[in-house]
C-alpha cells in the first residue's frame, strides 16, 4: 500500500493555511511554517466511533497533520459494514473496528500514531477523556453523544462572574449522517450550546403500537418488530435477546418472514431485519465523506486558530441537489450540563441533612423535599422508598466527606419548587465550594449551622 504522505507536495495546502495571516483567523493565531509539525507533536485527538463516519474521520485527521490520535469503539466488523466503511476488508469480519481502522491508517500515512481502544465509552475513567485537546464524534447514538457531552462539560469550571475558564473548555466536534443528510457541529462548553442545550433537535424514535404488531401489521417493519418484541418472549421464556448474536437475528428474520407471508406483506430481508432491530440508519459513503471533511476542518481550526470556527451547526442535504446551511443555535444558560449553576459556599462540617434544609432557604434555589446526586452517585433520594432507605444513613454524614473531600464540585438536586402558589417538580445544578479548602472564592454564604 502506497504511503500518501511521502509526496513532497502532500502538505502544501495545509501549510499554506497555517503559515500565513488572514482576516478571519482566531485572535490567538500565530502563523508559522512549522505550525503543522507543532500541532502534530502536541495535539491529542480522540475519535469516538470507528464506523462509516469514524473511518473517514481518522483518514481526514491524519491527512490534516494530526499525529497523535486515539479511537474508541466497542463494535466488531460485520459484512454489512463493508460497502461504506472503506478501511475494512472481508477478512476483517469479526475483528475490532477500532483496531483494524487504526492499523490501516497508520500503514497508509507515515508518522501518525493511532491508539485503538476496543471497549465501551463508559469503560474508560473520566480522566482518560481529559488527556485530549479535542474530542471528535462519529456516533450514531443519542445516548453515546449525551454521555461524551456530559463528560466534556464535567471538566468545565466557571469564575466568580460565571464566565467559563478557558483552560477548562474541552472542545467537541460532532458529526452525524442519515442517508443523504448530515450535520457537523462545534461544541465549546460554556460558550456554545452543548448537546443537551439542543437535544430537542433530534426527533423521537419511531415506536409501533403493540396492538398493530399483534393484530394488524401493514409493513415489513411491523412483522420484524412482532418477531423481535412479541414472538421472541413467547418462545424463549426468560432468555434475553442479543442483537449482536447472528443466531438470534436469524431466528427473528425467519419468524418475520412467516409473519409477512401470513398477511401477504413483502419486503422482509435479513438486512432490513438488522436495521429495524438495531435501529440502524441507512448510510451513504459520500455523505460520510462530506461531513467528515467538515469535522476535520473544524478540529484543525480549533487547535490552530487558523480561522474562526463554525457558528455553530452545519447541515447538509443532498437528497435533491445540494443544500448547505449554517445555523447559530443559542446556548441555554440554565442548562444542567454546561450551565454554571448556582454557586454555594459551605462549611466542611455541614451534614447532608443540614444542606437539604438550606436548599429551601436559599433565595436562588427554594427547593423542598430535595434529592441529591453527585457525579452519578445518589447521596440521598426522597423516593422510591427502597432508595430512600438505602441513602438515609448519609443524612447525618458531612457533605464534604460524601463528595470525596474535594475543594469544589458540581451536584444536582431535584425537588419541589413553589411559584405563584403552584408547586412544580424541578432540577437544579449547584457548584458547591467548601470554605477553607478553596481560596479566592466569593459567593453568598448559605450556612447558618442549623
Amino acid at each position: 500500500m502506497a504511503d500518501v504522505s511521502s509526496d513532497p507536495g502532500r502538505w502544501r495546502d495545509v501549510d499554506k493555511l497555517l503559515a500565513r495571516p488572514g482576516n478571519i483567523v482566531g485572535q490567538d493565531f500565530e502563523p508559522s511554517p512549522t505550525l503543522r509539525e507543532d500541532i502534530g507533536e502536541i495535539a491529542r485527538v480522540l475519535v469516538v466511533g470507528a464506523g462509516g463516519l469514524g473511518c473517514e474521520l481518522l483518514k481526514d485527521l491524519a491527512l490534516s497533520g494530526f499525529k497523535n490520535i486515539d479511537v474508541i469503539d466497542m463494535d466488531t466488523i460485520e459484512v454489512s459494514n463493508l460497502n461504506r466503511q472503506f478501511l475494512f476488508r472481508l477478512q476483517d469480519v469479526g475483528k475490532s473496528k477500532a483496531e483494524v481502522a487504526a492499523e490501516r491508517v497508520m500503514k497508509r500515512i507515515s508518522g501518525v500514531n493511532i491508539t485503538p481502544h476496543f471497549c465501551r465509552i463508559e469503560d474508560k475513567d473520566i480522566d482518560f477523556y481529559n488527556d485530549f485537546n479535542i474530542i471528535v464524534l462519529g456516533l450514531d447514538s443519542i445516548d453515546a453523544r449525551s454521555y461524551i457531552n456530559s463528560v466534556a462539560c464535567g471538566f468545565l469550571e466557571y469564575d466568580t462572574d460565571d464566565k467559563p475558564l478557558p483552560e477548562t473548555i474541552k472542545p467537541i466536534v460532532d458529526g452525524g449522517t442519515e442517508g443523504f443528510k448530515g450535520h457537523a457541529r462545534v461544541i465549546l462548553p460554556g460558550r456554545t450550546p452543548c448537546f443537551e442545550c439542543n437535544i430537542w433537535l433530534f426527533p423521537p424514535q419511531v415506536k409501533f403500537p403493540l396492538c398493530t404488531l399483534a393484530e394488524t401489521p401493514r409493513t415489513a417493519a411491523h412483522c420484524i418488530e412482532y418477531a423481535h418484541l412479541i414472538k421472541w418472549g413467547e418462545v424463549h421464556h426468560g432468555k434475553d435477546f442479543d442483537a449482536d448474536d447472528p443466531e438470534h437475528m436469524q431466528w427473528v428474520y425467519a419468524q418475520a418472514l412467516k409473519r409477512a407471508e401470513l398477511f401477504g406483506i413483502t419486503g422482509v430481508t435479513y438486512s432490513l431485519t438488522q436495521g429495524v432491530v438495531k435501529n440502524i440508519i441507512p448510510a451513504i459513503a459520500s455523505t460520510n465523506a462530506i461531513i467528515s471533511a467538515a469535522c476535520a476542518l473544524e478540529a484543525l481550526k480549533i487547535v490552530s486558530g487558523c480561522s474562526k470556527t463554525l457558528c455553530n451547526y452545519f447541515t447538509y442535504n443532498g437528497t435533491e441537489g445540494t443544500h448547505i446551511k449554517v445555523t447559530d443555535f443559542v446556548r441555554d444558560t440554565d442548562c444542567l450540563v454546561c450551565g454554571p449553576g448556582t454557586l454555594v459556599e459551605l462549611d466542611t462540617s455541614i451534614t447532608l441533612l443540614q444542606f437539604i434544609r438550606l436548599l429551601g432557604e436559599h433565595p436562588n434555589i427554594r427547593l423542598s423535599k430535595a434529592s441529591v446526586t453527585c457525579r452519578g452517585k445518589n447521596l440521598y433520594m426522597q423516593s422510591p422508598p427502597v432508595l430512600e432507605e438505602m441513602t438515609r444513613s448519609n443524612l447525618q454524614l458531612p457533605l464534604f466527606d460524601l463528595m470525596g473531600k474535594v475543594a469544589k464540585d458540581v451536584i444536582h438536586v431535584s425537588g419541589t419548587s413553589e411559584k405563584n402558589d403552584k408547586k412544580t417538580s424541578c432540577l437544579r445544578k449547584l457548584r458547591v465550594v467548601f470554605k477553607g479548602v478553596a481560596d479566592g472564592i466569593t459567593s453568598m454564604d448559605t450556612t447558618d449551622g442549623s
